[in-house]
């Protein structure tokens, strides 16, 4: 019966992978996050250090400010920037596939979102906000990446060049080769961004997250809401962008109010009023290994993979997952841009959504008592403490990772069969 499952499954997915691994711009966006990964990993690992739960009740207020000040440089310059190694790893890869110079397919698509940028922090000129080089400009960088590497490729090809005479040292010649086709691609942005600052957004950044936010704010809240809500997160983070910053900058106010209400009834001893608050989410959805339950998926590769990629991308990303930050096993798996593990992604937290939503509604588990528990606290441990010292938070836990492990078996093998082929074929 299992067999028979897979083989359906296999008939179904593997087809759609072949035609989306062979489309050269989602081959290209899925090549530039690989560029990103090793520095997403070394970000992530201090992000852990620098956040380690209870770290701030441990030490001292001044001693806690100076660990920060001195760890927090290692994820600023890595993961907190990652959309700027994103950008020119897209435009190197596409370029190369254009079978033109990678490089400066890769500098242009830089210089072009940088063009873009407004480079201003309140009144301070001249400065560029590292959140818009980050998950914020993440899906407006994506584009720009795309577009400027093929209108590169286009006045490359259309053989706009400059032609130095024989004789001229070849990186010399290659450099006003490009000068041309770099020019006229990144005038064209130039003159965007004139167009843009002329209208009520100024900028296409603030274009872009007016249009996500939008339809996110009306939403409002409940169960409806934060399916809705979860859903985009994965959707986001599929695409590679960071659906947790995008998704909770609209409703972070609202999770946070329904969480605060919670804190008062809980210090009162009265009925907490919600089930939904941001402990919710940080609890049943993130804690868990990270977006998406995670640590489900480490779990699995351990106990069901063979491959050797499958069995070294658990060993990277486990330290990070037990402390639920995992950027490795997203872009590592990858969980990103692949089309073999969408369904068990998106399904998956929606699942464990309604399961936990449940479960406080018929009063199986306390409510979350509005206690703020560091997102970096390991699974079981902050189902406890975010439930009020109860350890059906914990259970709940248990059973949503087992949820989320079951949800993801049958797609864990059909991708470990997948590389186990071509491994063999390499």
């Amino acid at each position: 019966m299992q067999n028979t499952f897979m083989e359906k499954l296999e008939d179904v997915l593997l087809p759609i992978a072949d035609k989306l691994n062979n489309n050269k711009y989602l081959a290209s966006l899925r090549d530039g996050f690989m560029v990103a990964l090793p520095l997403i990993i070394f970000g992530s690992i201090f992000i852990v250090i620098a956040n380690f739960p209870f770290l701030d009740k441990i030490l001292s207020e001044s001693q806690f400010t100076a660990w920060q000040n001195a760890i927090s440089p290692a994820s600023d310059a890595t993961l907190s920037i990652m959309g700027l190694f994103v950008i020119i790893g897209i435009g190197y890869k596409l370029t190369q596939r254009n079978e033109l110079e990678g490089i400066y397919g890769a500098v242009t698509a830089l210089s072009a979102v940088l063009i873009l940028t407004p480079q201003v922090v309140g009144k301070t000129e001249g400065v560029i906000p590292t959140e818009i080089l980050g998950a914020k400009g993440m899906f407006l960088g994506i584009i720009v990446s795309i577009i400027s590497a093929e209108l590169y490729s286009y006045f490359t090809k259309k053989d706009i060049t400059i032609k130095m005479p024989n004789g001229v040292p070849d990186q010399v010649a290659k450099s006003f080769s490009a000068l041309l086709p770099v020019a006229f691609t990144l005038t064209i942005f130039v003159v965007l961004r004139i167009v843009v600052a002329l209208t009520p957004f100024e900028t296409l950044q603030n274009l872009i997250y007016t249009i996500v936010q939008e339809p996110l704010t009306a939403l409002g809240r409940g169960l409806p809401a934060t399916i809705v809500a979860v859903l985009f997160i994965q959707v986001f983070w599929f695409f590679g962008l960071h659906g947790q910053i995008i998704v909770n900058t609209v409703f972070d106010p609202i999770w946070y109010s329904l969480n605060n209400e919670n804190l008062a009834a809980f210090k009162q001893g009265v009925e907490l009023p919600n089930i939904i608050t941001k402990q919710f989410i940080d609890t049943f959805l993130v804690g868990m290994g990270g977006t998406g339950g995670t640590l489900a998926v480490v779990l699995g590769i351990y106990l069901l993979c063979r491959s050797k990629q499958n069995k070294e991308i658990a060993k990277l990303g486990t330290p990070a997952s037990i402390f639920n930050v995992n950027e490795p096993i997203l872009f590592g798996l990858p969980i990103i841009m692949n089309p073999l593990v969408i369904l068990p992604w998106i399904l998956s937290p929606v699942i464990i959504t309604i399961v936990s939503y449940t479960s406080m509604y018929l009063g199986l588990v306390p409510k979350p008592s509005g206690v703020i528990v560091p997102w970096t606290t390991p699974i079981f441990i902050s189902g406890y403490l975010a439930t009020g010292n109860s350890w059906q938070g914990a259970m709940l836990q248990l059973v949503n990772l087992v949820i989320t492990f079951v949800i993801w078996w049958p797609f864990l093998k059909l991708l470990d069969k997948n590389y186990l082929r071509q491994e063999k074929e390499n």
